[in-house]
């Protein structure tokens, strides 16, 4: 089991960008959260997960404005991914995302559980 304390994920709209001729890049603000994401990865020290996952993901907004839970998943499970946690997010079998209190800055709290395999 991993479990972690990281920054708020930028939302999908802020984290991706599109070239004019097609094709996606990550922009400065997910750059900056990969970047964070890796280092406390990095120090947590945990082994690469081969396995199927199981990702539960509490997300503490930074503020009371609406905004969709999903739109922060996607670019947590990239910069998850980019950090080494697990080879790729099509790993994850089972996902849970909760809204939490909000708390000033936001955060969420990661735990990751690999799976038994099925029989």
């Amino acid at each position: 089991m991993i479990a972690l304390t990281l920054p708020l994920p930028p939302t999908i709209n802020t984290y991706y960008g599109m070239r004019p001729r097609g094709g996606r890049f990550v922009k400065p603000a997910g750059l900056a959260f990969r970047k964070a994401v890796s280092e406390i990865v990095a120090a947590a020290g945990n082994p690469i997960l081969s396995g199927r996952v199981s990702l539960f993901v509490a997300i503490h907004p930074a503020d009371l404005r609406n905004q969709d839970l999903d739109n922060r998943a996607k670019s947590l499970q990239d910069a998850l991914t980019h950090a080494g946690v697990w080879f790729d997010d099509e790993q994850i079998d089972d996902l849970h995302l909760v809204r939490k209190e909000v708390v000033k800055g936001g955060m969420v709290r990661v735990v990751i559980t690999e799976l038994k395999e099925q029989p």
